[in-house]
């Protein structure tokens, strides 16, 4: 029975990943979720508790980042046992995440059935996300709320962001687990689930936030560069004819480039091409955004400039950097990591700072944020409510045609419904979307081509409950659940 409670939590937690793109089946996660309840309800001890929950989250993470072995092995010049083992090692880091939640919500095994699994587990596993999202600088990718970008639960969003969307569909999850294991209170479990669902879809109705100014013409360029060649100086300038190429035949009021769209220094990129591109887009009355690398006080930045009709000078330098990716943490230690076993171009750059001011192009203010970065919802909102525009720049080629570039997306959708603003995602590869302010998928263009997503965009303008408290509602909210849990534990003793 052991080992086939293990073997149901893995396939279990492998289940999860069709809950998020590009699959989207989101009612996947909360069932998995609630099989991975039912499970601790039954486990015997904390250390057999634990046990299931690693498991559940080897199957999570294990098909859901799969795809770190693709830019690893086949950009990264990794070989493919170190890659396949590096990848699996991670897996396994993360999965001890939910070994700990597993581990914690084993001490309400004496509290009322139903307290323990509709409130504490539910309470629980949200709290253990948001350390895993926040400890070793984070790493929040396949927080469950993400699957629920297009469902009824996203209604949430705007309040109480991803953890708040995670932990109502952890809730769901309790209540189906209950209603399953128990007959006694199914029918109150049942109805408590509906009126979840219902006020979500309610909430999906409201606009927190309102367009100001007039619509414009938007440009997100998908140059299509394979990362194998991205940094080669032979095929440079191709790169820059690609781009110019395409830039030129945009007429839109702001135009968007990928992430270091220009794989070099802001000052080396040829003057006369600059000259070109701002011609360009001073003639459409609007601005361009580039991505390039900036250097300054010998260090070296993951930036965006823009150049146009707008004031000059402006950039964005990305702040929260890739832990291996762009910067060595305890480089005595590890930098012989990036030095001799990965080949990663530009691996140990500058932090920009945490509260940069919104670029002032095209007429808005632009909150710029840099691959990765939009992953992090907390980090997002500390532009707004100022900036009226979101736009994510990012280079996914890294992953090739997994499913990364998908997951990505949705993550975007998610900060479009936290902060009730547009997203604009240029990217190299894909996936390049305008989403919109109320997180549905506007325009798209397909991965892997070369092409422009020409589109309208507005700028909104207020305030989300998310965007001015945070995260602080669903912490203080996991904190209630576990104190009523702990006050029942009490009460239940005497």
């Amino acid at each position: 029975m052991k080992f086939l409670n293990q073997g149901l939590a893995l396939l279990a937690g492998a289940a999860c990943v069709f809950g998020f793109a590009p699959f989207g089946i989101y009612p996947v996660p909360v069932l998995a979720l609630a099989t991975l309840f039912a499970l601790w309800s039954q486990a015997k001890t904390p250390r057999a508790a634990a046990g299931l929950g690693f498991w559940f989250g080897l199957g999570l993470f294990g098909t859901g980042i799969s795809w770190i072995y693709v830019a690893l092995h086949d950009y990264g010049d990794m070989s493919m046992w170190l890659a396949g083992l590096a990848t699996f090692l991670f897996a396994a880091f993360l999965a001890l995440f939910t070994a700990l939640a597993g581990y914690l919500q084993s001490c309400f095994a004496k509290t009322p059935h139903w307290v323990r699994i509709a409130l504490a587990m539910p309470a629980i596993w949200v709290l253990i996300e948001w350390l895993r999202g926040t400890i070793f600088t984070g790493f929040p990718w396949l927080t469950l709320g993400y699957a629920h970008s297009n469902s009824v639960l996203a209604g949430y969003a705007p309040i109480m962001g991803a953890y708040g969307v995670s932990l109502v569909a952890a809730v769901c999850s309790g209540l189906l687990a209950f209603a399953w294991c128990e007959r006694q209170g199914r029918s109150a479990a049942i109805l408590a689930l509906a009126v979840i669902l219902i006020a979500g879809a309610s909430l999906r109705n409201i606009a927190w936030t309102h367009p100001v100014g007039q619509p414009f013409s938007v440009a997100l360029v998908q140059g299509n560069i394979p990362q194998d060649i991205k940094f080669d100086p032979d095929v440079l300038n191709g790169t820059l004819n690609t781009y110019r190429s395409l830039v030129m035949q945009s007429p839109a009021k702001l135009t968007v480039l990928p992430e270091t769209a220009f794989p070099m220094m802001e000052d080396e990129v040829p003057q006369n091409l600059i000259e070109q591109l701002r011609d360009h887009a001073r003639e459409n009355g609007g601005d361009l955004l580039i991505g390039s690398f900036e250097r300054e006080n010998g260090g070296y930045y993951n930036s965006v400039f823009s150049i146009g009709e707008s004031k000059s000078g402006q950039h964005y330098r990305k702040h929260h950097l890739v832990i291996f990716g762009e910067f060595i943490p305890l480089r005595p230690v590890f930098g012989w990591l990036i030095n001799e076993v990965l080949n990663i171009p530009m691996g140990d750059l500058a932090r920009g700072a945490l509260t940069q001011a919104p670029l002032a192009v095209a007429g808005q203010h632009v909150s710029v944020d840099i691959c990765y970065e939009d992953v992090f919802g907390e980090e997002i909102i500390t532009a707004l409510p100022a900036a009226t525009l979101l736009v994510n720049v990012t280079n996914d080629a890294w992953y090739g045609d997994s499913f990364a570039a998908n997951q990505h997306s949705q993550m975007s959708q998610m900060r479009a419904l936290e902060t009730g603003r547009m997203m604009l995602r240029a990217t190299n590869t894909g996936v390049t979307v305008i989403i919109g302010a109320d997180g549905h998928v506007l325009q798209q263009l397909p991965q892997h081509k070369k092409a422009v997503l020409q589109g309208i965009a507005r700028g909104y303008e207020g305030e989300t409950p998310y965007v001015r408290f945070g995260n602080v509602p669903v912490l203080l909210l996991i904190a209630l659940m576990l104190g009523v849990a702990r006050w029942r534990f009490s009460t239940r003793k005497s």
